[in-house]
């Protein structure tokens, strides 16, 4: 396994819709060779909660999530999810003001932060690693991130979503005046 180079914003991969991969082909070996170092690329590179694969240059309808718990988020539980050719389903109530970030906006502190409006349930349709056709509902921050990276998959970056410009900020600006707030 290795760990893979994430494009960043202004590639242009990241504003094209991916492809669809065909059901036949998630088992390949190409297809979960792909997974696995999406899946090595979060975990060791302790990078974001989740990776699409256009971020990592591939134009395919591919999304690994992994979320953990830590300090400034104590009360989420651990969640690995891949999902191919996700599609949200349902949503359920009206979309809330998040705080977001991307992990191909900048590095490290430079790395930019905005509120963007996100449901806080969705149930999703997708397929995972084994080829198997999933559904699930998803409440709280994995629903925000399953459409984050489904909006990566539509070519749609989280900066198209945000509607207060004025939330934008730094990383380290984010992780000073908000996170360390909601501890």
């Amino acid at each position: 396994m290795k760990a893979l180079e994430r494009r960043q914003f202004g590639d242009p991969i990241s504003w094209r819709r991916a492809k669809t991969i065909a059901i036949e082909d998630i088992k390949s070996a190409k297809i979960q060779a792909l997974i696995k170092n999406m899946s090595h690329t979060l975990a060791t590179e302790k990078i974001g909660v989740g990776l699409a694969a256009p971020q990592v240059g591939k134009s395919l309808s591919l999304a690994v999530v992994r979320i953990r718990p830590l300090p400034h988020r104590a009360k989420v539980k651990p969640l690995d999810m891949v999902l191919i050719n996700p599609e949200i389903t349902e949503t359920f109530g009206r979309k809330k003001q998040v705080w977001e970030g991307c992990i191909s906006a900048g590095h490290k502190n430079a790395g930019v932060f905005a509120k963007v409006p996100r449901h806080e349930t969705i149930k999703v349709k997708y397929y995972d690693q084994t080829g198997n056709l999933r559904q699930r509902k998803l409440t709280g921050l994995p629903a925000q991130v399953v459409q984050h990276e489904i909006d990566h998959l539509q070519g749609v970056l989280f900066v198209d979503r945000v509607k207060d410009t004025r939330s934008y900020m730094t990383y380290a600006e984010y992780v000073k005046r908000i996170r360390n707030k909601q501890q």
